[in-house]
């Protein structure tokens, strides 16, 4: 029996709901936050292999195996130590066909099955028996140019992505596809988390180097914020209209500039006291919003994961290995002095993300309801699933409206997995609007018009493009 076909992946069944999805299923990708590499696209080389296009740099799989006794080290996955690990693709593969299911019923299951129908014509279950055969099709698709990176882009209908680089990355290869003559829109994202973080590894070294890097300084508060200013235009010249911030929680600070100076140099220092790092975190969030209504840089903020919860994961393969989880956080509070310093600026956008759901009916939506500049991402991480999806929309929508979230984003370093996704938001999207067709509370023509905002003009509007 073959595997489940992209076709049925319909998420409901009546004929409003598959009509507003044949409206939209070809329109353009919108990708305006990601993780893919672009050194993918600046050198348009082949992927090497299957284990290593799909598994290996695949959090989403890497978290679900290990949860069942595999090892990183037998997944590819490099230690920081520089340790042996498995490095033939082919035992990496059939590794992870064993194991293929355990990802039954979860969205990592449905973006792979689409995957391989869709994008390599493997009709029959991945297994143990068929490991064999997956892989050397995949291996000489890959071999192919229409299998190249620049190719997929364009194959996959996508209108512009959105990778995210550290406020220090050189962005080589972004300059490299902008020189390249490739008529295609690959951007840049600005990450300062480095930066903005005292707990992360390497702070101080971090601001000698941004010092080092815009010619300026770092030993005083605002030589620093100047040149985090030098910094975003640096991104903005290699297309960026977006910032991104991935703190712990969303808590904020205003402080006076003499205190704020104060805190900074304690820091800087290293003679920081209890409380210091968190303080400096809040009120960093209050600067970079300051500066995005100067520039007009849209604010991203994806609070509420303890990341690298697992230590000696940590210590031994570094960020960003599964470890990453889930918990509670208080928007109301702690955006509150952020919101009142430029809550209402016109020029200023914060998109929201979140893990905790419990904060969308009491927080965000009526959140997102009353500030003009607070927009709600989409079902994120945890959430990136056909329930997490109807969730998101069954829980938002009646306080903040449609108009108020961005449609949506895949977030994703597994470049394969784009059109998945996207189509799997694109069919929850199209039923929820037909139900609420059925319910009476859209007209049908308002159902078609949503259909599209929800897909593309959303986007394109909350990120600036």
């Amino acid at each position: 029996m073959g595997k489940l076909s992209a076709d049925h992946l319909i998420i409901g069944q009546d004929g409003l709901a598959r009509a507003l999805y044949e409206s939209v299923r070809d329109l353009p990708i919108i990708s305006p936050h990601g993780h893919c590499d672009p050194e993918w696209f600046a050198t348009d080389a082949a992927f090497s292999d299957p284990a290593n296009l799909l598994i290996v740099p695949d959090h989403y799989v890497l978290r679900m195996l290990v949860s069942q006794g595999v090892r990183l080290e037998d997944l590819g996955v490099a230690r920081l130590d520089g340790a042996p690990v498995e490095t033939d693709p082919r035992v990496i593969w059939d590794r992870f066909a064993a194991h293929y299911h355990l990802f039954a019923g979860t969205p990592t299951r449905i973006w792979l099955d689409y995957t391989f129908e869709t994008l390599f014509g493997l009709e029959e279950p991945l297994s143990p028996a068929t490991a064999t055969a997956y892989f050397d099709t995949i291996e000489a698709a890959l071999t192919t140019p229409a299998f190249r990176p620049r190719a997929l882009y364009d194959h996959f209908g996508i209108e512009v992505l959105a990778t995210t680089e550290g406020a220090l990355d050189p962005l080589t290869h972004h300059k490299a596809i902008a020189e390249s003559g490739w008529e295609a829109r690959v951007i840049t994202t600005y990450r300062p988390d480095q930066l903005t973080d005292p707990d992360h590894e390497g702070f101080a070294e971090a601001l000698d180097q941004l010092a080092e890097i815009t010619g300026g300084e770092t030993d005083t508060y605002q030589g620093y914020l100047e040149a985090h200013r030098a910094r975003r235009a640096f991104f903005r010249d290699h297309g960026a209209t977006a910032t991104d911030h991935g703190h712990a929680t969303a808590e904020t600070a205003d402080l006076y500039a003499t205190e704020a100076a104060e805190l900074y140099d304690r820091l800087r220092r290293g003679k920081a006291e209890p409380g210091d790092a968190a303080l400096f975190r809040a009120q960093m969030l209050t600067e970079m919003a300051r500066m995005s209504a100067e520039d007009g840089m849209v604010m991203q903020l994806h609070p509420g994961s303890y990341r690298n919860h697992n230590a000696s994961v940590f210590h031994a393969f570094g960020r960003d290995k599964g470890f990453d989880i889930p918990t509670r956080t208080d928007y109301v509070h702690g955006l509150r002095p952020l919101l009142n310093a430029v809550g209402m600026h016109p020029n200023f956008r914060l998109i929201l993300f979140t893990l905790d759901e419990s904060a969308y009916t009491r927080e965000l939506a009526p959140m997102a309801g009353a500030y003009p500049c607070l927009r709600l991402g989409p079902a994120w991480w945890f959430h990136d699933s056909p329930e997490g999806m109807r969730r998101f929309r069954e829980m938002t929508t009646e306080t903040a409206g449609f108009y108020n979230t961005v449609g949506f984003n895949d977030d994703t370093r597994a470049f394969p997995s784009i059109p998945a996704r996207h189509d799997l938001a694109r069919r929850v999207d199209c039923a929820y609007l037909a139900g609420l067709f059925l319910d009476g509370r859209l007209r049908e023509s308002e159902a078609v018009d949503l259909a599209r905002v929800l897909t593309v003009d959303l986007p394109r509007e909350a990120y600036r493009l």
